[in-house]
């Protein structure tokens, strides 16, 4: 089956045709600047495609090319925010694609997105099947005492307010991954899974599935990102809006200024780990923050799970940043972790362990693969709809 996986962005839509079967990728790309113009404020010219529907005939061109007379057989969406309603991958329909608009407040920057794609390869593909893969749905799992905010109960039951948790379908792909790699059924693994890019969360697993997250109602929430704060005290925001900040400014120094960017002045681990090692004393204030977060979570996590039977690295940091994941497993002495140093320093793109024989607790880098993810969910929900009565 030839699934053509969809990560549309409010101005770029990323895709890729992979042979589900082969476990092969035929063809992968990017549309950047849809609908932006050259002017302030997405005025002036337009630059790029002026909407998604003409985005897709880039894309359409450039499968053809790949694909000569291959026709796909269907088309995976990645969708951030499947509320309390979604707890699996969908085929979707029109009545499906209001449900996931209806969810937009929840995801603004993310959800509109999706659902311009979705709506755009209606148009242009009427006939060939779609299903919604969202990033909250392995979180569903998530027991109450989880999930709960300790706010007014009429917050979660008038406005949805509690935490989702995201990079579920990375999560859960990892999760089996690293099972498989240490010979363990996944219905009896216990792990922390670190999911490390500009955006970060961690997640404590338990029999295979998701009991606790970092990210909550929005992905804010939790670890030191590339741009975002991750967790602080509530009470800072009160503060700077009686002191006159609006809530876009804290939106974006929250979600655009903070973080890495905020700590050390550059959002990119390779260059934060570069400035910390050339002496600059932001950096490595801004390392020793982020990784001593990661830590503590992890902690939190190993207890939450009953006794981690792994930690698991993932992601663009996670996979990569062998200086990192050194810092976070140096405050980990605690529970007996213990890197090797040489195979830390590897780079593959192979699941492995990092840690020593003696390390008490196997530390593991896993490559994640969200879009071999969503197009394996796609081939599954659409051959399941055609056997059904």
């Amino acid at each position: 089956m030839l699934v053509l996986v969809i990560n549309s962005g409010s101005s770029s839509l990323k895709y890729q045709v992979r042979d589900v079967e082969a476990g092969s990728v035929l063809t992968e790309g990017l549309v950047e600047k849809i609908g932006m113009g050259t002017g302030g404020e997405g005025d002036g010219q337009i630059e790029g495609p002026r909407d998604h529907a003409e985005a897709l005939e880039q894309v359409d061109a450039a499968i053809h090319a790949a694909l000569g007379d291959r026709a796909l057989d269907a088309v995976g969406h990645r969708v951030v925010h499947g509320g309390e309603r979604f707890a699996e991958p969908v085929l979707v329909n029109n009545e499906i694609t209001r449900a996931i608009e209806r969810l937009n407040p929840l995801a603004p920057l993310h959800n509109p997105a999706n659902v311009l794609g979705i709506r755009a390869i209606s148009k242009k593909w009427p006939q060939l099947p779609q299903v919604a893969v969202f990033d909250t749905a392995f979180h569903r799992t998530l027991p109450e005492h989880a999930w709960r905010y300790a706010v007014p109960d009429e917050l979660y039951t008038n406005h949805g307010i509690r935490r989702y948790g995201f990079h579920g379908t990375s999560h859960e792909y990892v999760a089996h991954r690293a099972a498989a790699l240490l010979d363990v059924p996944v219905e009896e693994f216990d792990a922390v899974i670190a999911h490390l890019g500009n955006g970060a969360s961690v997640t404590a697993i338990r029999g295979g599935q998701s009991i606790d997250t970092s990210m909550g109602f929005t992905p804010l929430e939790g670890l030191v990102m590339g741009t975002r704060s991750g967790d602080l005290d509530p009470s800072i925001l009160v503060f700077l809006g009686r002191a006159g900040w609006s809530p876009e400014d804290l939106d974006s120094m929250l979600n655009r200024q903070s973080g890495l960017k905020g700590l050390a002045g550059n959002n990119d681990m390779r260059s934060v780990v570069e400035a910390a090692e050339a002496g600059d004393a932001k950096a490595a204030m801004a390392l020793a923050v982020a990784s001593y977060r990661l830590a503590k979570y992890i902690g939190g996590y190993h207890v939450a799970v009953g006794g981690a039977k792994a930690l698991v690295f993932t992601a663009g940091i996670g996979e990569n940043s062998h200086q990192f994941r050194t810092l976070v497993a140096q405050r980990l002495g605690a529970l007996g972790v213990e890197l090797d140093a040489g195979l830390n320093r590897e780079r593959s793109k192979e699941p492995r362990v990092i840690s020593t024989p003696t390390s008490a607790l196997p530390v593991l880098v896993v490559p994640t693969d969200e879009e071999r993810a969503i197009a394996e969910a796609t081939a599954a929900v659409v051959a399941q709809a055609s056997v059904a009565p």
